[in-house]
This record gives structure tokens, sequence and C-alpha cells, in this order.
């Protein structure tokens, strides 16, 4: 089985090299927009440790925000979509900086990122970043998913808070219960409980906002948690979908906010 894998990689090595190496089929900027697999990683197919997400990332065509996921951590960061054609500047992206378990493909991601100075399309629906004539990582558009409003129904666990994860020794755990059809929010931001409403708009699928929460006003050791939460639910305007089966709501520049897990 590894020796099969092997080939199936280097056979998609070669193609990325020669496409680097080519003036041809060079897509404009502004097709690099929406989310992307990182499917491959200097010649090597990317394989997450035990339990981490597979890696990604993502292009917001309107602003040109970057935003993804390293397998542990988020990454952000912008991109000009209106430069030539056929090159890009990733060198800038930042990232949250959570601890796992194996960071070896994450800090390798970050390096390859800091060489990506040019791209290339292989085919419809996979992409080249190249360090100069060199392939470095390889992208596959991933499948779009249809996000729906109930999908929210029910409870979930608060799991991080921009960026940072969310203590899992916490006596009370942060979560948020979605009632779509009545469209109210309820539940606890770690001290105090939460209500409030929830704000959609028919044209617009992904965008939600929760006007006017409040909480009750019971003081706690540490209310920083708490506070970020609240101030996060503020500042929402859209959710998606994550890998991992979790919801992620979005800022107006579509910086991740908070992270809800089942």
């Amino acid at each position: 089985m590894k020796k099969v894998m092997f080939s199936v990689c280097l056979a998609g090595a070669l193609l990325a090299f020669s496409s680097c190496r080519s003036s041809k089929n060079v897509m404009p900027q502004a097709s690099l927009a929406g989310e992307w697999n990182i499917v491959e990683l200097n010649g090597t197919a990317v394989v997450p440790a035990p339990g981490q997400e597979f890696p990604f990332i993502g292009i917001n065509a309107d602003n040109g925000n970057v935003y993804g996921n390293t397998s542990c951590n988020r990454i952000m960061g912008t991109v000009a979509l209106n430069g030539k054609p056929g090159e890009i500047d990733l060198s800038s992206l930042g990232s949250t900086r959570m601890a796992c378990p194996d960071m070896t493909l994450e800090q390798n991601i970050l390096a390859a990122l800091k060489q990506v100075n040019r791209y290339q399309q292989i085919d419809d629906k996979n992409v080249a970043l190249c360090a100069s004539k060199r392939p470095v990582i390889i992208l596959q558009r991933k499948d779009e998913t249809t996000v729906s409003l109930n999908d929210l129904n029910g409870k979930w666990m608060v799991r991080e808070v921009y960026g940072a994860a969310v203590p899992d020794t916490l006596e009370t755990q942060p979560f948020m219960e979605f009632d779509v059809a009545a469209k109210k929010l309820h539940g606890n931001a770690g001290c105090n409980t939460i209500n409030g409403g929830i704000q959609t708009d028919e044209n617009n699928a992904a965008a939600i906002a929760f006007p006017q929460v409040i909480s009750t006003m019971m003081a706690c050791p540490d209310m920083k948690l708490e506070s970020n939460i609240l101030k996060a639910l503020n500042e929402v305007k859209s959710f998606g979908k994550l890998q991992n089966g979790g919801i992620g709501f979005y800022s107006a520049e579509n910086a991740l906010l908070l992270v809800l897990e089942r």
C-alpha cells in the first residue's frame, strides 16, 4: 500500500513540476477564490495526525482575506487578487498558537507557504503553489457544501474563541443551543447564562447575526473567556461548516471568531 501511495504522489509531483516551469494554463488570481484542500506537500501526500483536521486554505473573492487550517491552528491574512496572473505572495499569513500532539505537518505547511511566489493551474480541480519553478504545495478545490440554517439546530459546545482553545478543565463548559424555528439562542458563556435572537438574511444562506444577546450578572473568578464569547457573538456576520463536522462563526472580514462542535 505504501509503495502505491508513493507512486501516485510522485506522479502528482511530476505533473506539478512541469506546470510550474510552464507559462501555459495561467489562470487569473480571482480564480483562486474559494476553499482548497492541501493534498500534497513537497511531493508527498498530506496525511494529518490522528484526531487533527485536514489542512485547507480559503480565499475570499470580495476582499482577498485568506483563512484556513494547517491541521492544528487556524491561519489568516490577506492577498491581493488584482496582480499579475501566476504570481502570489502568501509569506505574511499569521496563525493561532494552539499546541497539538503532532506539529510536524503544520510546521512544514507554514514553511512552504512562506516560500510561495507563484501558482499554476494543473487541471479543473488542482493548483500548484510554487517557490519559483518548484511546486511546494498542491491544492485541490473543496467540494462545495450547502449551508443551511437548520444545521445549527440543537446544542453545540464552544471549542474555540478567537483562535484560542476553550480549556476542557472548566467547571462549566460554554455551550450554545439554537432554536431555529423560534430564532432564539440560549446557552452559557462559561459563567453566566446567555439568551438572544437569531437574525438571518433570506438572500444569503450563510448570513447570521445575534443581536441583543443578554446574560445574567453572576460574578466568577475569571470572566475573560465569557467576555470574549460575548464580544465574538456581537461580531458574527456569517457561519459555515468545518471539515471536522463543527460550525464556524465568522466576522464581516471573514475572520474565524468561534468554533462549535456537537
